[in-house]
């Protein structure tokens, strides 16, 4: 995959103290979906407005398309788009006038056709005459997108994009961006809903006090560092743990009717374990009248790396 974005030993230092980041190296490909996941304070908006050119970094490189930021900020800038957290704009604008307005911004002359098509795809096309401020939280949020592609960028930065909105215009909001990668634009995106990584992200990048604690493919991810938990009911309980499954990682509850499986790394073969599990209670005879099984999410795997970098 041709690289879009290099980023190299970027540091960013505030004149008051705070280090908003320390050291990031991050190379993102052509055409993949990114998600940036860490908690509020990691460094995520600052990471981005270094690419943008709204916070100058203290030290390191950026190179966008080739280009380097610090020599020809400009010409990367007009190919990457931003659909920031906060709403900028004119409330009092129309949604067609906000969305044509932006696409000026950038030197482009007017193209009415594709103003319609950016408005089509988000659903605003009905709303293309309504005042901004007439409009709820998830169309506010999309109009933000439709003036981040106004001007066609090839990347596209996605900061907190489905914050505030319900979970029916989030998922609408999920396959929006899911068509703008199957179009070629390379998107990165932070979030607080780790779920929306989980379902859209080819990788994950976690930041935590400004350092990149990792960077990997999602389904790598989840598969070397995921984990299967089974509960299992016993039928008669149990004072301690059979010799006979001492092989197996289980802890038994304190009234001793449940037993309970922790198995670490890919997913199927802590699912193969527990069926080995399963076969062994039935060989010992310990009858047992239910299993709950869960694997662990993307979150999980998130908050056990951040608990560790603390």
């Amino acid at each position: 995959m041709d690289p879009i974005l290099e980023i190299h030993d970027l540091t960013k230092v505030y004149a008051d103290g705070p280090v908003a980041l320390d050291g990031v190296d991050l190379t993102i490909g052509k055409g993949e979906i990114f998600a940036l996941l860490g908690p509020n304070g990691a460094g995520k908006t600052t990471l981005i407005g270094a690419v943008c050119g709204l916070v100058r970094p203290s030290s390191g490189t950026i190179r966008a398309f080739g280009i380097d930021l610090a020599k020809d900020w400009r010409a990367a800038r007009a190919r990457i788009g931003l659909v920031p957290q906060e709403m900028a704009t004119d409330m009092f604008s129309t949604v067609a006038n906000t969305v044509t307005y932006s696409r000026g911004l950038f030197g482009l002359r007017s193209d009415p056709a594709r103003i319609e098509q950016i408005l089509r795809s988000l659903t605003l096309w009905d709303k293309r005459d309504s005042q901004i401020r007439h409009l709820s939280g998830g169309m506010k949020r999309r109009v933000l997108i439709a003036k981040a592609l106004a001007h066609d960028p090839e990347l596209l930065f996605l900061d907190e994009p489905t914050a505030g909105v319900d979970v029916e215009l989030r998922r609408d909001m999920w396959r929006q961006i899911g068509a703008m990668r199957e179009a070629g634009t390379t998107i990165i995106l932070t979030t607080h809903y780790i779920e929306e990584a989980e379902e859209m992200a080819d990788r994950v990048g976690v930041i935590d006090k400004g350092r990149l604690l990792l960077v990997e493919d999602k389904a790598t991810l989840m598969a070397r560092m995921g984990s299967v938990e089974a509960r299992i009911a016993l039928d008669v309980p149990l004072f301690t743990v059979p010799a006979s499954l001492a092989a197996y990682p289980l802890t038994l509850s304190e009234d001793g009717r449940t037993l309970t499986y922790r198995g670490h790394g890919g997913a199927a073969e802590a699912r193969a374990e527990v069926a080995r599990l399963i076969k062994a209670l039935v060989g010992a005879d310990i009858g047992f009248s239910a299993i709950d099984t869960r694997q662990s999410s993307l979150e999980d795997i998130f908050v056990d790396l951040v608990e560790q970098g603390a």
